[in-house]
């Protein structure tokens, strides 16, 4: 059974997708985590470039606080439902897809199961997910690092295109 905790603040999810009309998959991505979480901040659009396959379209990605009732893991259940409703496939690791939605914080915990790793993996090492988190959230600290996602961003190599888009488009 999943135990819902108290509402909790600093929960950052990340937003993405490279396939058909992205910025509209964003939106709709948008449109159902507010059934289950408010947000309270959210990025601007950036246009990055695939990363591991890179024989893919530009992905548009974005990042959210949001404050929930959900656990954890009752999220990422969340989240993977929405995905597969907006029409997500599971094609090669790494692969295009419609929307991808991640949990890359939720406030200071660290989990790691087989199928949930709070604080995100790999998120340290992503421009895609650590330009649009500086934007909104430049103080927080990654629970394991003990630095702040704004340190976490000026140490990555410059090896990265990503295009910041002015206006939300969504």
């Amino acid at each position: 059974m999943l135990n819902t905790p108290a509402n909790v603040e600093g929960v950052f999810v990340s937003l993405g997708g490279n396939v058909g009309d992205r910025a509209r998959y964003l939106n709709r991505a948008l449109r159902k985590l507010r059934r289950y979480a408010r947000i309270k901040q959210r990025s601007l659009l950036y246009e990055t470039e695939p990363v591991c396959y890179t024989n893919q379209g530009w992905f548009l990605n974005m990042a959210v606080e949001i404050e929930t009732h959900l656990s954890p893991h009752a999220l990422l259940v969340a989240l993977k439902a929405t995905e597969k409703l907006l029409g997500r496939e599971q094609t090669a690791r790494y692969g295009p897809r419609t929307i991808d939605l991640d949990i890359l914080l939720y406030g200071t915990r660290v989990i790691q199961t087989r199928l949930l790793s709070i604080p995100h993996q790999k998120m340290s090492d992503r421009a895609f997910v650590l330009i649009p988190l500086a934007e909104i959230a430049p103080g927080v600290s990654h629970p394991k690092l003990n630095k702040t996602i704004l340190e976490l961003m000026r140490a990555l190599p410059a090896n990265h295109e990503i295009v910041r888009l002015y206006e939300h488009h969504i």
